[in-house]
């Protein structure tokens, strides 16, 4: 009795230690897709002189953000969720979220590059190419996606936070349908 106990109070230690596996997640099937917000990077946008390519120039994780995105990974692994894909938008921020909770797993997809600074048709081509990525997606296993809150509000109509998991699956003509969020 006294071994149970301590068990038991040992599995609740470890539960409050880590709120975010004690939460419900929504099914995560074949043909759904996670679009990760990147992590928490401190400040706004990017600095005028921002380039592709060039982390100097650009807004990056803080230290919360980088511990944000391996634990991000950790909680897909510990709940045993089968990842296929992963694709990124080319900016620092989201490859570096990608990378650090799927380790070797990461891809560049620009079409879910941010377009914070673009005109309202480069925004709508942009969308509807990355909405195309996201319904076309059958497996095997999860999408990942980590990209911009502007692509994921586009998409969804969520305002995600940083590293915050907007669930969607492909619904009838094309559209997505929001299933399930995970929370930073």
């Amino acid at each position: 009795m006294r071994r149970r106990h301590l068990t038991a109070a040992g599995a609740a230690l470890a539960i409050a230690a880590l709120p975010a596996l004690a939460q419900p997640w929504p099914a995560l099937g074949p043909d759904a897709a996670v679009l990760f917000r990147h992590a928490d990077a401190p400040g706004t946008g990017d600095p005028p002189q921002f380039r592709l390519g060039d982390c100097g120039t650009q807004r990056n994780l803080g230290e919360r953000g980088r511990a944000q995105a391996q634990e991000l990974g950790a909680r897909f692994r510990a709940r045993g969720v089968t990842v296929g894909q992963v694709l990124s938008s080319q900016w620092c921020r989201t490859l570096d979220t990608a990378e650090l909770a799927f380790p070797g797993r990461v891809q560049p997809a620009p079409v879910f590059n941010s377009f914070f600074n673009e005109d309202a048709a480069q925004s709508a081509r942009q969308t509807a190419a990355a909405r195309a990525v996201l319904a076309a997606w059958r497996g095997p296993g999860v999408l990942v996606v980590v990209t911009h809150q502007v692509n994921i509000t586009a998409l969804t109509g969520v305002f995600p936070a940083s590293g915050e998991g907007i669930v969607v699956r492909a619904a009838p003509g094309g559209a997505l349908e929001v299933v399930g969020r995970l929370p930073p």
